[in-house]
């Protein structure tokens, strides 16, 4: 149980006092199977797997969660090829083509007598809350589903005002100097990979993997006025990963100086693995997420903003 990426918001520090109650906020979200007649349900479910009953782990200020959904897979093909032959079998019996209104009426129609014989599809999201320093962190690059995890817990415990991250510094900018000046921070070096754009709408995209970022040829695009949209980073020989634009993590991997720590030969069981590396990884990234504050001042909200 290790994130491969990360989304990113903030609460302040008050907010950290409605999370006493979240184990009872949780349970009252608890996900409940798909209904018949329900294309979709969310809510909360173990971080141990859907045969436990506890719906959270902590290890000290952090606390796992997992947002779970049933979806039931019902393809508009399939729809809209059911919808045709019921409209083909009322023009050859009755000699004419429904109009928009009767249409609308038998597509619905058809989806009610599809609906509960459409397969359902489960998933899971998992995110944490450090209650110390004001995060919240999704194991999701798509900032749709990491919204998603924020409302779902927003509707649990009544209020949560987690904010996506606002940076004092422009990202593109700052990793834009960085590769073209090489004056990184302590204990960043470049990795192997880059995304490139041209700023101006419509404009060039060059994608570099697996790519030496001090070359001639990278130099070439930035002197032309390319700005860095991606950077792939490696910070203090404990972690690579990808970082956006837009602040969010991605490809995160921790190396083998933080995996030789998990002594996985004592690990006696799932709940002893899930919490050993849950307390590992949160070690790990409180020490990232307070240089990510400190390149792009990323202040915790305060009560009023």
């Amino acid at each position: 149980m290790l994130f491969r990426n990360l989304t990113l918001f903030r609460f302040p520090e008050s907010t950290a006092k409605s999370l006493e109650t979240l184990e009872k906020d949780l349970d009252s979200q608890r996900l409940r199977e798909c209904g018949p007649m329900e294309m979709e349900t969310r809510g909360f479910v173990s971080p141990f797997g859907r045969s436990r009953e506890e719906l959270m782990h902590q290890v000290g200020a952090y606390t796992l969660i997992s947002v779970g959904s049933e979806y039931r897979l019902l393809p508009s093909s399939v729809v809209n090829e059911t919808l045709a032959q019921k409209i083909s079998a009322i023009a050859e019996k009755e000699g004419r083509r429904p109009g928009g209104k009767e249409r609308k009426r038998l597509k619905e129609e058809v989806i009610s007598e599809l609906l509960p014989r459409a397969f359902i599809r489960p998933s899971r999201l998992s995110a944490y809350l450090d209650a110390q320093d004001g995060w919240f962190v999704v194991d999701s690059a798509s900032r749709k589903a990491a919204e998603d995890a924020v409302s779902q817990v927003r509707e649990a415990i009544g209020r949560f005002p987690a904010t996506p991250m606002a940076p004092e510094e422009s990202p593109r900018t700052l990793m834009t100097d960085w590769l073209t000046h090489g004056n990184l921070p302590a204990g960043l070096v470049l990795g192997d990979e880059v995304e490139l754009r041209d700023p101006a709408e419509a404009g060039a995209v060059v994608r570099c993997r697996r790519q030496d970022l001090e070359s001639d040829e990278v130099r070439e695009h930035l002197k032309s006025g390319k700005q860095v949209f991606q950077l792939g980073l490696e910070y203090d020989d404990r972690m690579s990963f990808v970082l956006g634009e837009d602040l969010v993590v991605r490809k995160l991997r921790f190396l083998d100086v933080v995996l030789d720590q998990l002594d996985k030969d004592n690990l006696e069981s799932v709940e002893a693995e899930l919490d050993a590396n849950f307390a590992l990884m949160t070690l790990e990234l409180k020490n990232l997420f307070a240089r990510l504050e400190e390149w792009f001042g990323l202040p915790r909200p305060g009560d009023r903003d």
